[in-house]
């Protein structure tokens, strides 16, 4: 099964069954552009079998940033180093995806310059809420995001609505205390998301892949609305692929009144469409992979694992594939693409890296 291409509605077909996670790495440019180490990283995964890369969280606006060394998408200043990413992702037969995404309250305001933001004020965080004509700046931005993904050579792009960045943010009942259409009941919390999907689809090409990520739990997320949601965006034709990142794939979730299925079950059994259904969560050996496809999904994410192997596609199609365990040395996360500072950044993991 992981060794079977996969088709989309739109965009190219996917040489078999493994997609590269969006994956923080501290790599790019403190002004966004793309440096060496990021496409070093990124583009080792395209050429270790992967049958599509996506990038890191990429910031739609300046304010938005949540981690230093993030790569940007918020200025035409950026396209040009895209452009090689996508390259050389694409010489490799590998779907190229930049994954679109904004902070929100958890952009750090002593790395941003200023206090950060979210869908109304939140004291935790100290920031402050959005204004109406904000809110469609925002919208404006991830549409343009896209659309300088689509300049740069990029398949598609991916939706970050999981994890409690500003989109999640907007989709919690708890955290989102708007009044206006975009607050309130589920329809007005997810509008937003909808709205995004409507202006990337006028704006981009009738071929341009889109895909969404969500998260079912934490961050004020409740699992009967996200299947709901899940559910509507994978029949309305709109998206490409649902990445739903469940934390652990074989976990069973969190709410009492929906603990007699495991996640995974939770969203396998949902109507999908013509749209592909994957998931991520501490996949790390091919019987895990295999099981997980055994379970009913299209498509599998890793992102650890492929931190430990850049050839992680390769060498378990190939048989007989056993992954190192952790914690690892330094050296070996260095002969896998990382910088010293991405390898800085995973020692921040428990167990991660070897002292």
């Amino acid at each position: 099964m992981l060794g079977e291409p996969l088709t989309f509605t739109r965009g190219p077909a996917m040489k078999n069954r493994f997609m590269l996670a969006p994956l923080t790495n501290c790599q790019s440019h403190a002004d966004g552009t793309l440096s060496d180490d990021e496409y070093r990283w990124l583009v080792m995964r395209a050429e270790g079998g992967f049958g599509l890369t996506m990038t890191c969280a990429a910031h739609v606006q300046r304010i938005g940033q949540g981690f230093p060394g993030q790569l940007g998408i918020w200025s035409d200043d950026h396209i040009e180093g895209l452009t090689r990413l996508a390259g050389g992702i694409k010489a490799n037969d590998s779907i190229a995806i930049v994954q679109l995404h904004h902070a929100g309250n958890r952009s750090p305001a002593e790395l941003i310059g200023e206090q950060p933001v979210c869908p109304s004020p939140h004291e935790k965080s100290a920031a402050r809420g959005l204004t109406s004509d904000e809110v469609s700046l925002l919208i404006d931005d991830f549409v343009e995001g896209a659309v300088r993904a689509e300049k740069a050579g990029f398949h598609g792009v991916e939706l970050h609505g999981a994890h409690g960045y500003i989109l999640c943010q907007f989709f919690s009942a708890k955290i989102n205390q708007r009044t206006d259409r975009y607050g309130g009941d589920v329809a007005g919390r997810f509008r937003i998301l909808f709205e995004i999907i409507e202006g990337i689809r006028r704006r981009c090409g009738k071929d341009f892949m889109l895909g969404v990520r969500l998260s079912p739990e934490r961050f004020g997320m409740q699992l009967e609305e996200i299947k709901g949601v899940a559910e509507q965006l994978m029949t309305s034709g709109d998206i490409d692929f649902l990445d739903m990142s469940l934390w652990d794939v074989f976990k069973a979730p969190e709410e009492e009144a929906h603990q007699d299925r495991s996640l995974l079950e939770h969203f396998v059994g949902l109507e999908r469409g013509n749209t592909r259904l994957g998931v991520a969560g501490k996949i790390r050996t091919p019987q895990e992979a295999e099981a997980v496809m055994g379970a009913g999904v299209d498509w599998v994410m890793l992102g650890r694992a492929a931190i430990l192997h850049h050839d992680f596609p390769t060498r378990c199609l190939a048989g007989g594939f056993v992954p190192v365990s952790t914690p690892v040395d330094p050296e070996h996360l260095r002969s896998e693409g990382l910088s010293e500072t991405f390898v800085k950044y995973m020692d921040n993991f428990k167990g991660f890296v070897a002292a």
